[in-house]
């Protein structure tokens, strides 16, 4: 089978981590799959398997260039630059990919709210448009249902598990909380920064570290207002900004606990590599992460629930859910997503 799987970004954010690890398991399975992207900043930030093709189309920056302008950019870029009729089966990773293709299936990962027009109309038309879904849960297969009549067929996430379980744990010389996916409203990260900054008497030598943060949005405003708030908390976390690929295991394997504080989410796949990790796990309350995690993590709600559970966590940490997150992790593999994915496409 010929598959196309489109993703709008080289950098690591999970959608792309998602495109590029199923198009692997593909491949491994004898299928003849090429992933098309937009190069943001050059080529993939990690070694993809040769057995998969790469079509990177060139995105150079622009100064000055809007988020809307940015947008309408980059479908017609990907647009212009792909080939639909090579392929047996088009397969779309998010709303600017399926926004550049006419006729395709669609994982939505998770749906937004957005309100830039360009987004919002771009959104819209990536849930409508396709004519097959695929979802990471019961949960968001559910938004999908109850806000637009449609169907999808629900496919978990894999997780690389050996690359986290068998990574030498990071030695930073200080406990560390770490948070991956960078300073923006859907992670949370105010809440976060109110909910570390409440640990403190509990646990003074206690860090934060957030890693990640490669977006295609503007969130400078947002930021601001984050720097504002360490400040009049008194409280400095460390902000790594992205971390190389082959550093990330170890730097998970290090933590003290692992913060998950998302507003939003379709899975929780930088979750799942902690608990792969061996490292507690805190999470928002959210329907999608019990669905997900069930009782292998801690939850939160609010700042002082998130920062309880986090101190629960690093001090008192349970070996029997340690053991309960490393199987959940184990049990979700690339290869079960890509048989699941292949049914998927031959009902079609």
């Amino acid at each position: 089978m010929k598959i196309a799987l489109l993703t709008y970004s080289t950098r690591p954010r999970g959608g792309v981590v998602h495109t590029l690890a199923l198009a692997e398991a593909l491949a491994a399975l004898g299928h003849d799959v090429t992933v098309w992207t937009l190069g943001r900043g050059g080529g993939f930030f990690r070694p993809v398997d040769p057995r998969v093709r790469l079509a990177v189309v060139p995105f150079p920056a622009v100064d000055g260039e809007s988020v809307g302008e940015r947008i309408r950019r980059s479908i017609t870029l990907l647009r212009e630059a792909f080939t639909p009729s090579a392929y047996d089966v088009v397969h779309a990773q998010d709303c600017i990919s399926a926004n550049a293709v006419d006729r395709c299936v669609r994982t939505v990962h998770h749906l937004d709210q957005f309100t830039t027009p360009e987004l919002i109309a771009c959104h819209e038309r990536a849930i409508i448009r396709p004519y097959a879904h695929v979802c990471v849960s019961s949960a968001v297969a559910g938004e999908l249902r109850a806000g637009w009549g449609l169907s999808a067929t629900v496919i978990p996430n894999g997780v690389d598990h050996a690359r986290f379980a068998s990574a030498a744990p990071h030695l930073a010389g200080y406990p560390y909380v770490l948070s991956v996916g960078g300073i923006e409203p859907r992670k949370g990260s105010l809440d976060l920064l109110a909910a570390y900054a409440a640990t403190r008497s509990s646990l003074p030598a206690l860090r934060l570290l957030i890693a990640g943060g490669e977006t295609l949005f503007d969130y400078r405003d947002y930021r601001a207002e984050w720097d504002a708030r360490a400040a009049s908390l008194d409280v400095a976390p460390t902000v790594l900004g992205p971390v190389d690929h082959a550093f990330l295991p170890s730097l998970m394997a290090g933590a003290a606990a692992f913060a998950f504080p998302s507003t939003k989410e379709g899975f929780g796949l930088a979750a799942m590599e902690a608990l792969a990790a061996g490292v507690p796990v805190v999470v928002r309350d959210l329907p999608v992460l019990r669905e997900v995690f069930g009782a292998a993590v801690g939850y939160g709600t609010d700042p002082a629930t998130l920062a309880d559970a986090l101190i629960e966590a690093v001090k008192e940490p349970d070996p029997a859910r340690r053991a309960a997150g490393r199987a959940l992790a184990a049990a979700h593999t690339w290869e079960a997503a890509a048989r699941s994915h292949v049914e998927f496409y031959e009902s079609l």
